[in-house]
């Protein structure tokens, strides 16, 4: 027979199992609310289908922390857009003005969230002899910082292989204009290419299927 104790014991234990059940269910329809409006430009987990919006999916925890963080405090561009789905679809918006009002909290739980998802790498067309040119480059400029061909979310700098020509373009676009601002240590190797290099580097990461 159970003891009083051991049934205490066993009451208390179902309580914070149940307490714990509460919290993350409750903290799942919180990120799922969070992250839907991200699935209206970003595509459904973050694995984009448009050219010129990136792939967020199994980005790092803390590149997109970072990310979301620098958008809201307009330390990055933010080009006008529009959204690509649902109720607002074809209405005007940009990174700033969706992230404005984002808590630190938000910002973290949303970052795990698409932290816990697959990268899905673009199907997309590119110039097979740029692309060597582009490995290259890239395994004696980029892959100190950028690993394995910049296919590894634990680098905390993105993932490049796989990811959206256009959207790449852009990036380096912004780079180039010091729009967005790039680690000390990027800027002698981004000095170092002209355009050639990059739309070469462009066609590599657009390479990786």
């Amino acid at each position: 027979m159970m003891t009083q104790k051991a049934a205490g014991l066993v009451l208390w234990g179902s309580t914070v199992l149940f307490g714990l059940s509460l919290a993350t269910s409750a903290w799942a329809a919180d990120v799922n609310k969070l992250v839907e409006n991200c699935a209206n430009c970003h595509g459904q987990d973050g694995a984009s289908t448009e050219s010129d919006v990136p792939i967020i999916a199994g980005y790092s925890a803390p590149y997109m922390s970072d990310s979301m963080t620098a958008y809201k405090k307009k330390e990055r561009p933010c080009p006008e857009t529009k959204y690509r789905s649902g109720e607002k679809k074809g209405t005007k918006t940009e990174m700033c003005q969706i992230v404005k009002d984002l808590s630190d909290t938000d910002i973290r739980q949303a970052a795990q969230y698409f932290a816990g998802k697959k990268f899905v790498r673009a199907r997309q067309s590119f110039d097979p002899a740029l692309a060597k040119k582009g490995k290259e480059i890239h395994e004696r400029s980029c892959e100190k910082c950028h690993a394995e061909g910049g296919s590894l979310a634990s680098d905390d700098g993105g993932i490049l292989a796989g990811q959206w020509m256009p959207y790449l373009e852009e990036t380096f676009k912004e780079y180039e204009s010091g729009k967005r601002p790039m680690p000390k240590k990027m800027k002698p190797k981004m000095d170092k290419l002209d355009k050639a290099a990059v739309d070469a580097l462009i066609n590599y990461y657009g390479s990786f299927k």
